[in-house]
């Protein structure tokens, strides 16, 4: 990225003699075609993308030669690693083999089958069905649908309302966005749509002023009861939360919280979903959240882990409650080209198998899991610049703030961790600025001496912004 013009331009020739584009003119071909995600369309193109070439285990390589760990897993989603040639080789065969059909019209394929099978076998028990869709966010729009279907088909169409949290993140479609709540996503496209309302997140480290951690826990989940009894009962379909908010900034609940939601919903019979996209297939040392925190849900909304992100596809595990209802409430009316097919159903499907074959999930919990959390507390817990230090499984987070002892976060404490995670850009670490914490999700087949590159440049980049504010 630092190349003088003189280098550059000698290897923009020699590039173009190869019949390989330079990385200026892959940047302009973006900008002039090519609108980003959550993007500021005129501040990225005037910056350049930075180019990503190829990929393999915990790394990524950009267009200019620069190795870089990605501590995102991607998305939140590359869950075995890049460069797994099994996953590769099984889609190759089954397009040769049936490269597409759909799943509309009384038809299935082998794929689909085999992947339903083998979810039925890692989902906690009674969890014997699955819908197919493309995406988290399409699988939460399912969700919406789902729930207030199976009201209606008991003759109780007014539960229509599902309770969400602030800060939660269930994707990005007007449905998922509106389940979701963040105010800079609902102030965009007139949302959240009728029949969602929101209650507080269990952030005790924001929330909790004085109380412990576990009152604060039994307080925030208290919400949802107030919240039901508000809206009265008979309105009230469901209520959604990721086991961990990933999106909102790996905000871990206090572990009296998970327990008091799952007796509420117990005692006014409402349905709890639980959104496992980016908890789902190991991040949390388990093959699911819900089975970390103990929650027993109707529903699992699933993607991202499920294919570690080789191909694109996502879905609800419904348990065996609601599918006997839908089952026999004739058609319902949802769906989608793509759901279930087949090369992304058999990629899945391997990548299950590989996760049960080798044991990742189990070696992360008992080895690699507990090796990082120590060093990220001990590069972090005294460290004059931040606070509220938290891991679980492979997810690992740190808060800027301004002083410690009282828990005073920085005013700009958002622009100062999207400068923080520029600095990490700058040193070839993949590192996400949510708020004003900065978060990491690597990949679970991450080993020591990979954990104990991640964490020192992790710090080292910390340390650079805390230089920068004098409090290093």
């Amino acid at each position: 990225m630092n190349l003088t013009p003189n280098v550059a331009e000698v290897r923009q020739v020699e590039e173009r003699k190869t019949g390989k584009r330079s990385t200026r003119e892959w940047q302009q071909m973006d900008a002039a075609h090519h609108l980003h995600p959550f993007s500021d369309a005129a501040s990225l193109n005037a910056q350049g993308c930075r180019v990503i070439t190829h990929a393999d285990g915990v790394y990524l390589w950009d267009s200019e030669g620069n190795k870089i760990f990605d501590a995102m897993s991607g998305l939140w989603c590359v869950n075995i690693g890049y460069g797994r040639k099994e996953l590769a080789e099984v889609a190759y065969q089954q397009m040769l083999e049936l490269p597409f059909y759909n799943t509309f019209f009384k038809t299935t394929h082998p794929p689909v089958v085999e992947l339903s099978a083998l979810l039925a076998e890692v989902a906690p028990e009674g969890f014997n069905h699955v819908f197919y869709t493309n995406s988290g966010s399409e699988g939460n729009d399912t969700v919406i649908r789902m729930v207030r279907h199976y009201w209606a088909s008991l003759g109780q169409p007014s539960k229509k309302t599902i309770i969400s949290r602030i800060n939660g993140y269930h994707g990005s479609t007007i449905g998922g966005a509106s389940l979701g709540g963040m105010s800079y996503m609902h102030e965009q496209g007139d949302l959240p749509i009728p029949g969602i309302v929101h209650i507080e997140q269990p952030y005790w480290y924001a929330n909790g002023g004085d109380l412990t951690p576990e009152e604060y826990g039994l307080k925030a989940a208290r919400e949802l009861e107030k919240k039901i009894l508000e809206l009265g009962v008979e309105n009230v379909a469901a209520f959604i939360g990721e086991p961990v908010q990933g999106a909102g900034g790996i905000i871990i609940p206090p572990s009296t919280y998970w327990p008091e939601i799952q007796r509420i919903c117990d005692q006014y019979g409402i349905l709890l979903v639980a959104d496992e996209v980016i908890c789902g297939f190991g991040r949390t040392g388990h093959w699911f959240g819900s089975q970390y925190f103990g929650i027993r849900p109707h529903l699992m909304t699933i993607a991202k882990g499920l294919s570690s992100g080789y191909q694109p596809i996502g879905g609800v595990l419904v348990h065996d409650q609601v599918a006997k209802v839908l089952a026999e409430s004739g058609d319902f009316n949802h769906g989608f080209t793509y759901s279930g097919h087949p090369v992304a159903a058999a990629v899945a499907a391997e990548n299950i198998r590989i996760l049960k074959r080798e044991r990742i999930i189990e070696k992360m919990r008992e080895d690699v899991m507990p090796y990082a959390h120590k060093l990220w507390h001990d590069a972090f817990d005294n460290h004059p610049l931040v606070d509220d230090v938290r891991t679980l499984g492979f997810f690992f987070a740190v808060t800027l703030v301004e002083d410690k002892a009282s828990r005073k976060r920085y005013a700009n404490g958002g622009e100062l961790a999207l400068r923080c995670r520029d600095i990490c850009f700058a040193n070839n670490l993949v590192m996400r600025a949510t708020g004003d914490s900065m978060i990491s999700a690597p990949p679970l087949t991450m080993t020591r001496a990979e954990a104990d590159e991640f964490v020192a440049k992790a710090k080292a980049c910390v340390d650079q912004l805390a230089r920068e504010l004098g409090r290093l």
